[in-house]
């Protein structure tokens, strides 16, 4: 796609009246690491930063903690009330919240939350998406600059 076509679809740029950008502020409510049956794609050195946060080889991980999708090599479900959590999702640690076992080593798609292609689409993909997120709209404003950065790291 070219700049001017990602140019022509950043609805965000004016979205905020307090000025331009989105809204994002995580709630830990785990919405975003739970669901139907889903695929969080990690790199190799993900993976490696993530077994060393655990205490185990790359291939110990990749064997207890991963899955094969159609898309690649994929972080585990669990079951849970919510649907299939991710299997690093810690919904007992701290009551009413959510929180993501690897946090500081945790993938890059989960690191650009919500600024994925998907939920930034159209302004009624990102409505859409507000009604399982509450973070959205919500909390410090990121400007365009920083969603279209975000928005490209990974394809989702």
């Amino acid at each position: 796609m070219s700049y001017e076509d990602r140019q022509a679809r950043d609805w965000f740029e004016d979205y905020d009246p307090e000025g331009p950008g989105l809204r994002f502020a995580c709630t830990m409510c785990g919405q975003c690491c739970t669901g139907p049956e889903g695929y969080v794609l990690y790199t190799q050195a993900e993976a490696e930063a993530i077994a060393a946060r655990l205490g185990v080889t790359v291939d110990e991980f990749t064997r207890d903690y991963t899955k094969d999708t159609s898309l690649g090599r994929s972080l585990r479900e669990k079951p849970s009330p919510y649907g299939l959590d991710c299997i690093f999702l810690d919904r007992q640690s701290v009551p009413g919240r959510a929180v993501c076992g690897i946090y500081e080593d945790r993938p890059e798609q989960c690191r650009t939350w919500p600024f994925w292609n998907s939920l930034l689409r159209s302004r009624r993909t990102w409505e859409a998406a507000k009604r399982t997120c509450p973070g959205l709209d919500r909390g410090r404003l990121v400007p365009p600059q920083q969603i279209r950065i975000l928005r490209d790291r990974v394809d989702r």
